[in-house]
């Protein structure tokens, strides 16, 4: 069942789901929208390999920058996070889209889920349009509709990830 607005602020209110900073355009009809954080990593062009059994330094893959605006390169791969940190419970689970708005820009974001029990701020990837497209810290960017579960999960989300802040490079690169 995706939760409509009412859920949400019921969920919100009793402290069950947390979003934090909550605005007053954040809830919308059936989910969330988040807003750009401002760091970003942009995926470099090489030839190296990137071994996840044997990672090198991520610098070799990634350039990361903070900034309160930043410009999204024809068909180039980032990575950007959320401004808000975010609390799911055990029975809740987010489907990640793209706001239609960007959308319509070209941009695009790979389908992602935000898993049962998951905290922090969200580490997204988003592809490029056919033209550069600017892009502002704290724009209203992705829209998370939140699904509640027939039954909690068994075992929420425990990750490396959990209550991850700014953007999060792959986990294999923490091995060292």
């Amino acid at each position: 069942m995706i939760l409509s607005d009412r859920d949400i602020k019921i969920l919100l209110k009793s402290g069950e789901l947390i979003i934090n900073p909550l605005s007053d355009d954040t809830v919308r009809e059936n989910g969330l929208d988040l807003k750009l954080g401002n760091e970003y990593c942009a995926f470099k062009k090489t030839d190296t390999v990137l071994d996840p059994n044997n990672p090198k330094d991520p610098k070799e893959f990634y350039e990361c920058n903070s900034s309160n605006s930043f410009i999204i390169e024809p068909h180039r791969h980032y990575l950007l996070h959320t401004l808000e940190y975010v609390k799911l419970p055990s029975y809740l689970a987010g489907l990640v889209n793209l706001r239609s708005t960007w959308a319509r820009t070209g941009i695009y974001i790979p389908s992602t889920v935000t898993d049962a029990g998951f905290e922090g701020q969200l580490t997204i990837e988003v592809i490029g349009s056919e033209f550069p497209v600017k892009l502002y810290s704290g724009d209203r960017f992705l829209h998370l509709i939140l699904v509640k579960m027939e039954t909690p999960s068994e075992k929420p989300y425990d990750g490396s990830y959990k209550g991850q802040t700014g953007v999060k490079l792959p986990k294999f690169f923490n091995k060292k």
